[in-house]
């Protein structure tokens, strides 16, 4: 009972700005975000690779990586269980579950191939969003869709209209919209003798895959842009300037990633002038210590921001939420627990903030009062508000779900030789 007075005094507390808590409640428990399934084997998926390349890497080797897809599955499952809300699973191309004794290229995958992962996605009502894998593979090459080659051109297009076809599947199969993203390892490691033939040559490879035709009702498709990564530090294919033209002129989703930009830019700051010139955006939500290093979403200020943002600008049906993350170096079930927790946080942080109210302090100038009130909601008792959104959401409100993930190491991941 003590908990529950708790939450009426804090309720009151927020009420008195304006600000109706069990309304916040109600809509987060309302926002789905997208869990990625890569965190549970450091994006290895079952097609036996030991390492990986193309600009993605995983570092630390904590024990308990998933090996098969009953094991990621079973990962999921443990996971979503202590994570309040519905939400949706991502997957890569890579995850696709072949049978022993079939053979089966990336530009050669079929909706069958991820018939498993419908059915488990079924079984618990989850929705899938979707991933071509254009990295770790011989076809790379240092380049994939902007390729000089145009049999290494023709493997990747080959490989994303395959993709269209299995979001368009997720989407029959699961009655709801499968979001498709492309993102591509292409680029140079020293600087580049010729930076628009490579771009030019990405425009003619996305046009082929587009002309191939999909339901745009059913597979919402975005783009990724990146700064630059692993052997890439010097140039990449596909920049932002790139990818926002080519939304924007095609009628697909820009995909923001807060670690694929310079240090000094703040996606939160971008998200406003993407939603006045785009229905719908979508978020790869992470943690970049100094650059794209995809560490675990804590509760900090760069994710505070961006959901304040979303929230403020009244857009959470319009902005795809996923999360991208990898880090071996702590168990990864806790790592997917806490990320989503985190990111959630933030989103009912934002929910909490009275923006008209705020927003008229600056409009009318009064930017002392502003300062005051944006520094004292800093303080109010978030905390009581996320417990009482989590016993909604039957859920463990504080830290000891973390005992469960321990004892699931214990019985499980250690046994994972």
């Amino acid at each position: 009972m003590a908990a529950y007075s708790s939450y009426a005094v804090a309720r009151e507390r927020y009420a008195r700005l304006g600000v109706d808590t069990d309304h916040a409640i109600e809509r987060l428990l309302g926002v789905p975000l997208s869990l990625h399934c890569w965190q549970g084997d450091d994006v290895r998926g079952f097609e036996g690779k030991s390492s990986l390349d193309g600009g993605i890497q995983a570092t630390g080797n904590y024990p308990g990586a998933a090996r098969t897809p009953e094991e990621l599955m079973a990962d999921i499952d443990f996971a979503l269980a202590r994570i309040p809300g519905r939400h949706r699973l991502n997957l890569h191309a890579s995850y696709a579950v072949v049978e022993e004794d079939e053979c089966v290229d990336r530009d050669r995958l079929e909706p069958r191939h991820f018939r498993k992962w419908v059915d488990f996605a079924k079984a618990r009502g989850l929705g899938i969003d979707f991933n071509p894998t254009l990295f770790a593979h011989p076809m790379t090459r240092g380049m994939t869709l902007s390729s000089p080659d145009e049999s290494v051109r023709e493997f990747w297009i080959r490989h994303c209209i395959a993709c269209l076809r299995i979001s368009e599947y997720f989407a029959r199969e699961l009655g709801t919209p499968c979001h498709m993203n492309i993102w591509i390892p292409d680029g140079l490691k020293d600087i580049p003798a010729d930076r628009l033939y490579p771009r030019a040559r990405l425009l003619d490879s996305l046009d082929r895959i587009f002309a191939a035709g999909y339901d745009k009702n059913l597979v919402h498709v975005s783009l990724e842009p990146k700064v630059f990564g692993i052997g890439l530090e010097s140039y990449t294919v596909g920049s932002a300037e790139f990818y926002i033209g080519y939304v924007l002129t095609r009628g697909l989703i820009p995909l923001m990633d807060n670690g694929h930009y310079h240090p000094t830019e703040q996606v939160a700051d971008k998200i406003s002038s993407m939603l006045l010139f785009s229905d719908k955006i979508a978020l790869h939500i992470t943690r970049a210590v100094r650059w794209d290093s995809d560490h675990v979403v804590r509760f900090d200020d760069e994710v505070r921001d961006i959901a304040n943002e979303i929230v403020r600008c009244d857009a959470l049906d319009r902005v795809l939420c996923g999360l991208d993350f990898f880090d071996a170096s702590i168990n990864r079930v806790a790592a997917w627990i806490l990320g989503m927790r985190n990111f959630q946080k933030a989103l009912l942080y934002a929910l909490l903030t009275p923006h008209e109210r705020l927003a008229e302090l600056q409009n009318s100038g009064r930017f002392t009062e502003l300062m005051v009130l944006q520094e004292e909601l800093k303080t109010l008792p978030l905390g009581e508000i996320w417990a009482e959104f989590c016993r909604r959401a039957k859920v463990e409100p504080t830290e000891k779900w973390l005992d469960d993930v321990i004892k699931y190491e214990n019985e499980v991941l250690l046994l994972r030789k």
